[in-house]
Formats: C-alpha cells, sequence, structure tokens
C-alpha cells in the first residue's frame, strides 16, 4: 500500500481559512487575526504561515493592507473590458460605491514612451495614474500618457467612474479615429500588486491602448491592469452584409 505524503501545511492552513470565510465565521471586511497569532494559533513558522495567506490572496479571498493586516476581501463585482477605454461592472453594483482616483505628474518623453507617443525625446508630457476603487477595494488600473498640450485643466482627484475620467480627457482634445489595442495575461509587478493590493501570483489582464485623433497626432497612450479573478474582455465586431440586388 502506498501512503501518500501529506500536503504542505500552508494549504492545510489555507484550507481552514477558507473553510472560516466561505461558511461566514470570517466576514466581509474583517480584519484577521495578526500574521503571528495565526502563526502561534497553528503552530507553524511566520513565513509557513504568510504562504498559506499568499494561496487566499491568490484566490481574491483576503487582501492585505499595509500597516493594517490582513483582511477578508468583500465580493468585488465583475469588471468587463468592452474596448475603446470603456469599463462596464455589474448592474447590480451599487453605483454610488464606484470612484476613481486620479493623479496627474508631469514629465518628459523617454525611449519607450517617445516612440509610443510619435514625440520627440524630452517632449513635455503628462502622466495619469488613475485607480478605480468599489467601495475601498481597488479593482483596476490604469494609466495614461498624453502631450501636454492636450491635458485637461479640470482634472480632479477622484472622479465617480471612468466615463467621467474619458469625458475630461476627451475636453481637451479633437476627436479620435483610430485606437490600437492589444491584450495580454501575465503576473503583476510588486508595485502593480500593491496598488491593486493583490497577491504577486495572482494573474491580471493588460491593455496597452494607442489612440490617434482626427489630424494624424497620437494623443494618448494607456496600459490598463484588471486583476485577473474580477476582470474579463469583450469584443463585438459589427460585419457590413453586402445589399443583395433588388429583384426585377
Amino acid at each position: 500500500m502506498v501512503t501518500r505524503p501529506a500536503p504542505p501545511l500552508r494549504y492545510s492552513i489555507a484550507d481552514d481559512l477558507r473553510a472560516r470565510i466561505i461558511t461566514g465565521r470570517l466576514k466581509p471586511d474583517e480584519r484577521l487575526p495578526s500574521e503571528a497569532q495565526l502563526a502561534a494559533q497553528y503552530r507553524v513558522s511566520t513565513p509557513t504561515l504568510r504562504n498559506a495567506l499568499a494561496v487566499l490572496q491568490g484566490e481574491g479571498l483576503i487582501e492585505k493592507v499595509h500597516g493594517k493586516g490582513n483582511f477578508v476581501r468583500r465580493r468585488l463585482h465583475q469588471v468587463t473590458y468592452v474596448g475603446g477605454g470603456h469599463m462596464a461592472i455589474d448592474r447590480d453594483a451599487a453605483r454610488s460605491t464606484l470612484r476613481v482616483t486620479v493623479r496627474m505628474t508631469k514629465m518628459r518623453a523617454r525611449g519607450g514612451l517617445a516612440s509610443l507617443l510619435k514625440v520627440p525625446l524630452h517632449s513635455p508630457l503628462s502622466e495619469l495614474l488613475c485607480v478605480g476603487y468599489e467601495g475601498d477595494s481597488p479593482h483596476s488600473l490604469i494609466r495614461f500618457y498624453i502631450p501636454r498640450d492636450l491635458t485637461p485643466v479640470n482634472v480632479r482627484a477622484e472622479m465617480p467612474c471612468w466615463a467621467s475620467v474619458e469625458a475630461t480627457l476627451a475636453e481637451a482634445r479633437p476627436a479620435l479615429a483610430d485606437t490600437h489595442e492589444e491584450v495580454a495575461a501575465r503576473l503583476p509587478t510588486r508595485s502593480e500588486a500593491a496598488a491593486l493590493r493583490i497577491s504577486t501570483a495572482l494573474a491580471i489582464l493588460t491593455i496597452s491602448r494607442v489612440s490617434t485623433d482626427i489630424t494624424g497626432r497620437v494623443a494618448e497612450a494607456a496600459h490598463l491592469v484588471l486583476p485577473g479573478d474580477r476582470a474579463s474582455a469583450l469584443f463585438t465586431t459589427h460585419r457590413m452584409t453586402p445589399e443583395r440586388p433588388a429583384r426585377r
């Protein structure tokens, strides 16, 4: 008879905590005991306990808030990217809980950015770092890179939704004519994981977008990051059907 080895302790701990979350013994937004307390409770080392928490972070069940601890994550609604910079969230989401924070920084075009925006090196640009939130939990991240003269003057530090961000950007530029989008899946960088409060082991959906206005000028480049546990992309193609000749 072959005896199977016991699973690593981190999975046993993760199974127990997962069961407590699913059954409601640990409720959404509830703070977990400290890592030292949990390690003592399960009689394991702190690194082993952190590995167990990383499993649950990767599943989107808990999130680590810097300086505050680990919290049970409230179920976030699904975010759907529908192309052209537009994002939709589940219809049953409470609209009052949605918001986008915006931080604008002045910078100069270097290397890849200069090539992407088709501007000379050191041209003045603006970077808009936008983080979408549902309640207090981040669900999406976008960095916009815009020629300085196309930067809107009325950028607010917080907006109610992504549509407000797009409308604000549109006020300062000619109408867009073409948008090229590239979609990929990968693991997040440490800074992306920290901004979205996710594990570095959770896959993300990334969309790189370059938009050209009706004059042929690149009006903006954008980089979108969406956590894989709550995001999808939907693209619809409208095809023209040839007209049939009229019957005589």
